[in-house]
């Protein structure tokens, strides 16, 4: 048994400057690599291109969906009547073939729009939370009263 706990630390020894060896830290020079023009460009490209965008994705809430005649005198009416109760909040008019969509808010967060949604659920039963790739950039003092 002696000999087994000797031939046992040979080989961690022989394991452990091996590993060492081929897998520990290397030494070696240090190259500092200058920065590129070209990144500096895109950057300020995509800088200028996202200030001018003034969009964000976000969380609307949809109030109303219809297709068919009068659908768009009743979505624009519905709209009409959210701006009047609620007036600090944006109301969006939408056509997509052959469908008017009135969703309304501009939020960062889905928690956001769901608190929202709970308090316009009775006004509006069939309203839901939607995703939409272009909400307008909240402004984040008046997104407590919402």
């Amino acid at each position: 048994m002696h000999n087994n706990l000797k031939i046992l630390v040979i080989i961690f020894l022989f394991l452990s400057v091996y590993i060492d060896k081929n897998y520990g830290q290397k030494t070696g020079k240090v190259e500092i690599i200058t920065e590129d023009v070209r990144i500096n460009t895109l950057l300020e490209k995509h800088i200028a291109f996202n200030e001018n965008k003034g969009c964000i994705k976000g969380f609307r809430i949809q109030i109303f969906f219809d297709s068919g005649n009068n659908s768009k005198n009743n979505a624009i009416g519905v709209m009409n009547e959210f701006k009047i109760i609620h007036s600090t909040i944006g109301a969006y008019l939408t056509f997509q073939e052959p469908n008017y969509k009135v969703r309304v808010g501009d939020f960062r967060t889905r928690m956001d729009a769901q608190r929202f949604l709970h308090k316009i659920i009775e006004q509006y039963p069939n309203a839901y939370v939607v995703v939409d790739n272009e909400i307008n950039l909240p402004n984040l003092e008046d997104e407590d009263s919402q």
